[in-house]
């Protein structure tokens, strides 16, 4: 299974700067995704401090020897490299004062092979669109979620709620956090989005969708889904990583030979 990427990030309508970041790691098939917030510059900071740790520690793990390791192992390489990552930004959030309060959701995925071990924290997301069908495999950290699951909200109400924004688990904000990290199967054909909520909180899944099943380049289709988020207000920065499997499936099962063995 091959896996061809593309990532890219935009200051949207509204912002001055990018607090979204994104690395990818072709090699390792790594990719990260990481939406900033804090004051002054201090998301921007948290966002790039973790893609960038996570890319070279990670990064070089998988390179080096995760290729051969087993999932359990890659899962606890995942975590460790999160943690750390975790532990350095709130670190410097707690050093410098330009830095107080500043954290980042994260999405990260590693590929291998038919598996997707696909962890996150906060509000960003992955989506996959397998046969037309567009699935979030991510669940937001977020008070609006668990508003959501506890019934206070419907879908419909949650559209225009102030809670939108509000995350209940990000990275660097405490001196732990916990990655929840689930496996996807991974098909020929599949195509993967990572976004921030620049992207999400502009298109429903919808148009989402509709703008993924254009079968387009994954360039072009990165282009048209920052354009459809501008020209919907593009409140936010956006952020966005495509990752589309290539290859073909396991052969199946032998048919039964009706003649004697073959």
């Amino acid at each position: 299974m091959s896996l061809e990427f593309f990532s890219a990030t935009d200051v949207g309508r509204a912002r001055d700067n990018n607090e979204d970041s994104v690395a990818v790691d072709e090699a390792a098939q790594l990719a990260v995704l990481a939406d900033g917030m804090g004051g002054y510059n201090a998301g921007e900071v948290a966002s790039q401090m973790l893609t960038s740790f996570i890319k070279s520690e990670l990064g070089r793990w998988l390179r080096e020897g995760g290729a051969a390791a087993p999932v359990p192992d890659v899962k606890r390489a995942m975590d460790i490299c999160v943690d750390n990552a975790n532990r350095a930004i709130f670190n410097a959030a707690n050093t410098n004062p330009r830095y107080a309060g500043m954290g980042t959701t994260l999405v990260l995925s590693v590929f291998r092979g038919e598996t997707l071990l696909l962890g996150h924290v906060g509000d960003s997301r992955a989506y996959r669109l397998r046969g037309g069908q567009l699935t979030q495999l991510t669940r937001d950290h977020s008070l609006l979620q668990e508003q959501l699951d506890a019934g206070l909200l419907t879908p419909e109400e949650a559209v225009f709620s102030s809670n939108k924004n509000l995350v209940t688990r990000a990275v660097g904000v405490e001196d732990t956090v916990l990655l929840e990290l689930h496996e996807h199967e991974v098909q020929p054909g599949d195509l993967f989005l990572m976004c921030s909520d620049g992207l999400s909180d502009m298109l429903d899944d919808a148009a989402l969708a509709q703008l993924l099943l254009r079968n387009a380049s994954l360039s072009e289709t990165t282009l048209s889904l920052i354009d459809a988020a501008n020209d919907m207000g593009g409140k936010d920065n956006i952020a966005i990583v495509l990752a589309r499997a290539e290859g073909r499936s396991k052969a199946g099962a032998r048919p039964w030979w009706p003649f004697g063995r073959k």
